[in-house]
């Protein structure tokens, strides 16, 4: 038995054992289905090219994407201990400020402001370079300052020439512009929540991790969630929480243990066969994402990281790591950025780039068989189209129907087709062109908007953006008030993106970290309050 029992060591799962453990006097459990992070490839920054597929994912899969051309679009998550935060592009983004100030303005989540959720911003950072009213020091999470490759700079003046301002931090006080990303290393190693906040804290008596323990379902009982069933050598075993269980098992993970658990839209649940615990219709919406376009060119010379991938130079490189932490090992290959208009009357960018250094570098990404290249992807910030997760069967064995319901609003094929446009405009630009021996993908065919079009619903994915699954706020589709109490469950906290009513304008990891930070503070602000199971009048 433990007071607190965290589903998922992810972004914020970490930070929330890492945090409520500093309290000796409580005792918390951290449940992860992965193993644990000791691949060499996740500490290596350039080691993100090996991570969006294979044995630390899910394997999840969307259900063919209506708008998309039907496909079925692999759908990275982690499953290894911290989670996204160990497999991602250590991209260190947060989001405008004008986006919490909606999630309490809209939505009803009061307490979630940008003025609230700085300070929580703030604690966990701990910059290498910059301070001030932007950012923190001597925080858990190590964030760098990059030193750009030769492409990257190229990028960053063609989009300077081609209209942006220069943007030294996306985390400042203007976000539109281009320049490089900060990332989320620490000596040139990749700092993820587990590496930053949850293994200097195992060594707490009070704090206990457990790997490779998926969970079959939330034990309710009277109400109240009491603890969680697993598997244990084929027998099913209940942990028991002496205060309260905790999901942080992320916007797919959340949502469909809760589906299991019986908690959700009844109609859904028993049409598969899964008793009525709890009339949740908003477990499983709201869920959307980030769906990023890419632009792959051939490069006229050996410039970009692709050179590497022969063994001499591959040598080269590790050498050059080893002794002195810098060189092209030390780079998470998704160096540079922008964020701009496809609307110029847009209060806030909508539309986000991320420039690579290489070609193929993710999955379903074409390659350059001989030569190098460069990758720019796309992406509208505020995606209007909603999906949802759902439960393929009663069998928490069987994968949930994933369904991001991609471009599935005209304002997204809008925006993500101005986005591809501007790509190439870009690299038509002098800082570029005069580097590049030609567009590989798509090529020459592209060259209407419709053609642009056609290639967005074609050849777009996933960012690794999913969020909303168990949205915060009020109304009848609300699944967590703004203290992440489930409605209606006593006992039962959400901590992760899923709880996010709207996506930031940004990368997710440092946000997820920033709900994770967060919830322990409401946790430990509140335990006289937190089973107090509050339903709204909509409910």
């Amino acid at each position: 038995m433990a007071d607190y029992i965290i589903v998922g060591a992810g972004s914020a799962g970490c930070a929330l054992a890492a945090r409520l453990s500093e309290d000796p006097d409580v005792s918390v459990l951290l449940l992860e289905a992965g193993a644990r992070d000791s691949s060499p490839f996740i500490h290596i920054p350039v080691g993100f090219y090996r991570m969006t597929g294979g044995p630390l994912t899910w394997g999840f899969r969307t259900a063919p994407q209506q708008h998309a051309m039907d496909r079925e679009i692999p759908y990275a998550q982690g499953r290894v201990l911290g989670g996204g935060s160990s497999i991602n592009a250590e991209v260190f983004t947060r989001g405008c400020p004008e986006d919490y100030d909606a999630w309490e303005a809209e939505f009803g989540c009061t307490g979630w402001s940008f003025a609230d959720v700085q300070p929580c911003f703030l604690r966990a950072e701990d910059n290498d370079t910059l301070s001030g009213f932007w950012h923190g020091n001597g925080g858990p999470l190590g964030v760098s300052t990059q030193t750009p490759q030769r492409m990257t700079r190229a990028f960053v003046q063609a989009c300077q020439q081609l209209g942006m301002p220069y943007n030294p931090d996306f985390n400042g006080s203007r976000q539109d512009g281009a320049g490089t990303y900060q990332t989320t290393t620490r000596h040139a190693r990749r700092c993820s929540a587990s590496v930053g906040y949850l293994k200097p804290a195992l060594s707490r008596p009070n704090l206990s991790l457990r790997l490779t323990q998926q969970v079959v379902r939330i034990v309710v009982e009277h109400g109240r969630a009491v603890g969680v069933e697993i598997t244990e050598h084929g027998r099913h075993v209940v942990l028991r929480a002496e205060r309260e269980v905790i999901l942080a098992a992320g916007a797919i993970g959340s949502p469909w243990l809760m589906l299991r658990s019986g908690i959700g839209p009844a109609e859904e649940l028993r049409a598969v066969g899964v008793g009525v615990v709890a009339d949740l219709p908003g477990v499983g919406r709201n869920l959307h994402d980030h769906y990023g376009i890419d632009l792959v060119y051939e490069l006229a010379g050996p410039y970009s990281l692709d050179k590497y991938a022969k063994p001499l130079w591959m040598l080269w490189a590790g050498a050059e790591y080893a002794l002195f932490r810098k060189g092209p090992v030390a780079s998470n290959i998704v160096e540079g950025g922008a964020f701009w208009y496809a609307d110029r009357d847009a209060p806030t960018p909508d539309l986000q780039f991320h420039f690579l250094v290489g070609a193929g570098v993710e999955a379903g990404v074409p390659k350059i068989e001989s030569g190098s290249g460069v990758t720019l992807n796309s992406y509208a910030v505020r995606p209007r189209a909603r999906g949802s997760v759902r439960l393929r069967s009663a069998d928490p064995a069987e994968q949930p129907i994933i369904d991001p319901n991609f471009l599935g609003d005209p304002y997204d094929v809008q925006t993500a087709t101005e986005g591809v446009m501007i790509s190439r405009d870009i690299f038509n630009q002098p800082a570029l062109k005069a580097l590049i021996r030609k567009e590989h993908f798509p090529g020459e065919r592209v060259r209407t908007r419709a053609d642009f079009e056609a290639y967005a619903r074609q050849y777009g994915r996933t960012s690794y953006h999913p969020v909303g699954t168990c949205r915060m706020g009020n109304g009848a589709d609300a699944v967590v008030d703004p203290q992440l109490r489930v409605y209606g469950i006593q006992g039962l906290r959400i901590c992760d993106s899923s709880i996010m009513p709207r996506l930031v304008s940004s990368n997710t990891n440092a946000p997820s970290i920033m709900i994770g930070e967060k919830g322990s503070d409401l946790i430990r602000g509140n335990r006289a309050v937190a089973t107090a199971g509050v339903v709204p009048a909509e409910h």
